[in-house]
């Protein structure tokens, strides 16, 4: 077979289940069926589409000079393709797990969806979409059918590549994907898995660090202790005095080797999809795609924003791989995965990884010159130039300001507000954490989890943007908060404004962001860059955006942010949550505990006045296609029968 710049040799269907779902029929779509296999793709290391992936040139080559890889795949499709609505949506896995189904359709968890729980409401199967999924990253968890990759290792001429690499630990066991990389021993023991083999056993040659808090300097207190298991593990002994709790951050600094080149994942995705949505032999879909929009939340959506930015959205023949793309809560950030020692799966927050490669300028779409590192970039700057620009609709909570940084795709290093380009808009989701509600592990936050969701905001911002890739009808305008406005504010004026509320401490941190130098590990930091949050009203919710109408017509407090309890680094953030805080009942309750707070009787008075001003708050959402009509009669329904519907939407 000819190969030019980057190909799929071939697909290999290992499995085909037809139909899936239990057989279910989705109108006129009818049935769907499943099919997972292999991708097997090959690169040109020398062909400039390829040439900003880091390593590439450094990875063994076959006989006809190629780079090859695998790439575990699934496809969801209608079992007659023709009968779909022309849309293939890749949904980028996050650390290997499907995500589309749960999020969107509602749908059981699960990395091998064929059930009829798994179809949940069956929103993306009633609209006509297929569905694929791919591995664009390597050393993802194993177990659970979740879709890995096999990459090749960099070499030197002369040998292994040999690299400085900083992994971080925090051993306290919340049921987070990082406990996949910590086995804790005992009380003063735990062994962490690094990130890449040891290159040098020498203990002189590595480091390990330790601080409470992230803004803490980092210390090698007395009892501080490790050692090599082996050239993937290391075990560590927690400090024998006082002041280093359960929190604390350990940092360990080490020669590594052996980087697999991670950036190949962005040229997979790329080469898969341009393969699927054009006709040609060996296509499952036999050329029934019109439109292709790539789907992406937290990790994933911040791989579609690396994804643009690289210049991987320009495909065979130039032609565009996405027409359009919708990352959801990713923030500022992009991904630490095109670097020699990439960590795809590290992403910045307050206290958790704060200070790794995915999180400097770029932020937002436009192009602009950033005077703290001297450069001029925008997410949008290469496929602009190569006109191959997809729309964007781009999704965060209030916990990606807190956390991800989010009011620097509004805003420049100054916090002064920032035109989006026509072919985008942005929103953020009010009051809304970044994660789904779960109850935790252990629960190491001062109040419980924020249970506010925004996948129905999802359900309608896809229908409108594929409405204005097809059919040119302009989606709703932005709703994100503004200095204009004066909804976007500094974390002191936010604190200022919000309520003195007994048992509800507003925090006094927030995941700053400097200019590093990572030439070092741990790097150099340098200028800050201005980093705003949601001004709130009297109840402490936030202002602006896209309000959830349980804000509009509140019963509680909600915040995109949730502060850690003594025990565990006290008073930072911990990690993606946010936090609630239920509004009084009555006025004697609010008196009794010195609620400033209005209670529930006071401002409503009745539950059928209360239900009253969620439903137009509602109606409102879907006069402006921010809900669907679906979503809409389903909240407004249990509002209208009890209060307990915080997790409705």
């Amino acid at each position: 077979m000819a190969v030019k710049r980057g190909s799929i040799l071939r697909i290999e269907v290992t499995e085909r289940l037809t139909p899936v779902f239990g057989g279910t029929v989705f109108g006129d779509v009818g049935a769907y069926e499943c099919l997972t296999g292999i991708v097997y793709g090959a690169l040109d290391p020398a062909h400039p589409s390829n040439s900003s992936i880091i390593n590439i040139g450094k990875a063994p080559r076959d006989a006809e000079g190629m780079v090859t890889y695998e790439s575990a795949f699934s496809l969801l499709k209608p079992i007659d393709a023709a009968k779909g609505n022309g849309w293939l949506m890749y949904d980028v896995p996050n650390r290997g797990n499907k995500v589309a189904l749960t999020r969107l359709n509602l749908g059981a968890d699960g990395n091998r969806p064929v059930t009829p729980e798994h179809a949940g409401n069956g929103f993306l199967m009633r609209n006509g979409f297929s569905v694929v999924w791919s591995a664009w990253q390597t050393g993802v968890p194993e177990g659970a059918d979740r879709l890995d990759a096999r990459f090749p290792i960099a070499v030197n001429q002369d040998g292994p590549i040999i690299g400085t690499n900083r992994d971080e630990f925090i051993a306290e066991e919340t049921g987070g994907p990082g406990d996949a990389f910590i086995q804790v021993l005992d009380k003063a023991r735990f062994i962490g898995t690094l990130s890449y083999p040891v290159a040098d056993f020498d203990p002189a040659r590595a480091s390990l660090t330790v601080r409470q808090r992230e803004k803490d300097p980092r210390a090698t207190p007395p009892g501080l202790a490790w050692r090599y298991v082996d050239d993937r593990h290391v075990e560590i002994t927690r400090p024998s005095v006082a002041g280093f709790d359960k929190g604390s951050i350990f940092e360990f600094v080490y020669p590594a080797r052996d980087p697999a080149v991670m950036g190949i994942g962005f040229a997979a995705i790329r080469d898969l999809v341009d393969f699927l949505r054009h006709d040609g032999p060996d296509n499952p879909l036999g050329g029934s795609i019109r439109h292709t929009v790539g789907f992406g939340i937290s990790q994933s959506g911040r791989v579609l924003r690396d994804f643009v930015h690289l210049g991987f959205n320009r495909g065979a023949e130039g032609r565009a791989v996405f027409d359009a793309i919708f990352p959801v809560v990713g923030g500022s950030r992009r991904t630490y995965i095109n670097y020699a020692f990439a960590q795809p799966g590290r992403y910045a927050r307050q206290h958790e990884d704060h200070s790794y490669l995915d999180d400097q300028f770029p932020f937002t779409y436009p192009v602009m010159y950033d005077p703290l590192s001297g450069r001029s970039d925008g997410i949008l700057r290469r496929a602009a130039a190569g006109r191959v620009a997809p729309k964007i609709i781009h999704l965060d909570t209030d916990s990606d300001l807190w956390v991800g940084r989010a009011s620097l795709v509004a805003t420049d290093h100054a916090g002064n507000d920032v035109a989006m380009p026509d072919n985008v808009r942005i929103f953020m989701a009010s009051g809304i954490q970044h994660a789904v509600h779960k109850p935790p592990v252990k629960q190491i936050t001062q109040l419980p989890g924020n249970p506010l969701g925004y996948s129905s905001y999802m359900r309608a911002l896809l229908i409108a943007l594929t409405e204005w890739v097809e059919k040119g009808v302009a989606p709703p305008v932005s709703q994100f908060p503004s200095r204009r406005d004066g909804t976007l504010v500094t974390r002191e004026e936010a604190e200022a404004q919000f309520p003195h509320i007994p048992g509800m401490d507003f925090p006094d941190v927030l995941n700053e962001l400097r200019l590093r130098d990572h030439t070092v590990e741990p790097p150099i930091e340098g200028a800050p860059y201005t980093v705003l949050v949601s001004a709130v009203d009297a109840d402490g919710n936030s202002k602006g955006g896209l309000r959830h109408p349980l804000l509009t017509a509140p019963v509680a407090t909600h915040t995109g942010w949730a502060v850690r309890i003594p025990g565990y680094a006290a008073g930072d953030l911990f990690t993606i949550q946010g936090s609630c805080m239920p509004f009084a009942e009555t006025a004697a309750e609010r008196s009794e505990t010195g609620d400033p707070r209005l209670s529930f009787e006071e401002r409503y008075g009745s539950h059928a006045a209360w239900a009253a001003q969620v439903k137009a708050a509602t109606e409102a959402l879907v006069a402006e296609r921010l809900l669907l009509r679906e979503d809409a009669d389903r909240l407004i329904v249990a509002v209208g029968e009890t209060r307990d519907v915080l997790s409705v939407l």
